[in-house]
């Protein structure tokens, strides 16, 4: 039976391409059990991406026990609590340490290095948390001078991180009837100014930088003033661990590069596809990067002012001639970037990183693609060829902009795979995309889905929560992180 891609906001009668057979499934087929995820691709089961996770609350739940089996005698119980908590502080700190030293086992147990990213900023909040507690319970009248200069030096900077990484996203955090308090905030000259100040990526990154050397001054405090180290187990328990997270912490500073894959490449394209959006193409210079559809990279590009690095999503399909690169101007240099980067100028490529692929899905999968957020499925959907999807598939991709940016060729693409059903969305026409919608025109039963969303977080958001309670059960979502901070 011929598929149908539609384009929103035509009317009740939508206008309707029909499709190339092409020996895709047939809409009448029975519905497809959900299948377990392809191991031979080189990806994890569902089991195993949650090694990550539960090892770090493991360790958390065994360092707490090591503490109250192993706690001195003569230590007041506030005091006892107090730098049990500032100990948990620093564990979770080296952990999160750890997650971003970009090793490949640890992207294979947090099922990509993106899902790592985001459990060390978890990490990273709750373990100051923690150090506030701890600071405002924790007492030593005989602590050392120096210790007390570094435990300020530690708090005062590893507080400064977790600030700076919560403002961009402090909307997100707040209950929608709040969002007013933001929105007004925005506009005033004082927050412009503090925008203007410390926004941007690449300064965030540059302090970002320095979380070790922070977490290092809280150790050496803890060492110097901490009365409850007169237990040797905790003391060498308290050294391995934070020797542990300051050891990868230095590999990632100063060894990484030596051992990290790099590539060369150089400009061939700039493409303007839409308002803000740019599509760079590189062609490699030396040995190409192999890569698999909807994994990123790490783009080092020389702009007219400079050098600048970032993760950009590859929208082409592997064994191409050249890789692409979809960017939206979101701000930093990415805002200019049409402007700062022309053909001809060099680019090195790192990685590839990521696990999001429809291999992981069911027989009946919705991919949906928020703005720029459509550049894995681009990917996925050049290389239908290579990479055929086992499923039948509905494509949601909504945006503001009009005409959608690749309306054309994703049209032309599915008009050739008979098992995609395309919904093009257009927001500022047709309103904004619902849960309610994609399940009233999705054929298979919600507990059959398996659902692929990339886009911004309000978006995700709002589309997780409304199918997951239309039925689609709480293991089926896969996602694709926009920011790591």
């Amino acid at each position: 039976m011929a598929k149908s891609s539609r384009v929103a906001g035509q009317g009740h009668g939508d206008t309707v391409q029909p499709a190339r057979a092409s020996g895709g499934m047939d809409r009448g087929t029975p519905p497809v059990p959900h299948r377990p995820t392809f191991v031979g691709s080189g990806l994890v089961s569902p089991w195993y991406r949650r090694v990550g996770p539960v090892t770090v609350m493991l360790l958390v739940v065994a360092y707490a026990a090591l503490w109250l089996v192993a706690r001195p005698a003569g230590v007041p119980t506030g005091t006892f609590w107090g730098q049990l908590l500032g100990a948990q502080s620093v564990l979770l700190l080296s952990m999160g340490l750890v997650l971003v030293s970009t090793l490949p086992w640890v992207e294979r147990w947090f099922d990509g290095i993106d899902r790592a990213a985001i459990w060390h900023r978890r990490l990273a909040i709750i373990g100051m948390v923690l150090l506030v507690v701890h600071m405002m319970t924790a007492t030593n009248p005989a602590g050392t001078a120096l210790g007390k200069t570094l435990a300020q030096v530690g708090a005062i900077g590893l507080i400064a991180l977790v600030v700076w990484s919560v403002l961009p996203r402090w909307r997100s955090l707040l209950p929608p009837k709040l969002h007013w308090l933001p929105d007004r905030a925005a506009r005033l000259r004082a927050v412009a100014l503090l925008r203007k100040l410390v926004g941007g990526y690449e300064r965030w990154r540059g302090f970002h930088r320095l979380t070790g050397v922070f977490v290092a001054a809280g150790f050496v405090h803890g060492l110097l003033d901490a009365t409850t180290f007169g237990s040797p187990v905790l003391r060498w328990s308290y050294v391995a661990i934070a020797g542990t997270g300051l050891a990868f912490y230095i590999y990632r500073e100063l060894l990484a590069r030596r051992f990290m894959a790099l590539h060369d490449y150089q400009v061939d394209r700039v493409t303007r596809v839409g308002e803000g959006l740019v599509e760079i193409s590189l062609r490699p210079l030396g040995r190409p990067l192999e890569y698999a559809p909807g994994q990123f990279a790490m783009v080092y590009l020389e702009a007219r002012d400079g050098w600048h690095r970032h993760p950009f999503t590859m929208t082409s399909a592997p064994g191409e001639d050249a890789i692409r690169f979809t960017i939206k101007a979101l701000g930093d240099w990415t805002g200019a970037i049409g402007d700062l980067v022309e053909p001809g100028m060099p680019a090195v490529v790192g990685g590839p990183h990521g696990r999001f692929t429809h291999g992981k899905g069911t027989g009946h999968q919705v991919w949906v693609a928020g703005g720029v957020g459509v550049t894995p499925f681009l990917s996925w959907l050049r290389s239908l060829d290579q990479h055929p999807v086992h499923a039948e598939v509905d494509l949601f991709y909504t945006s503001a902009e009009d005409p959608v940016p690749y309306t054309k060729e994703i049209q032309a693409i599915a008009a050739r795979h008979n098992e995609v059903s395309v919904h093009i969305v257009r927001s500022a026409v047709d309103g904004r995309l619902s849960a309610t919608r994609i399940l009233e025109e999705v054929s298979a039963r919600p507990r059959d889905l398996s659902v692929f969303l990339c886009g911004p977080e309000p978006l995700v958001a709002a589309i997780s929560d409304g199918l997951r309670d239309g039925g689609v059960p709480a293991g089926r979502f896969h996602r694709e992180y926009f920011d790591w901070r």
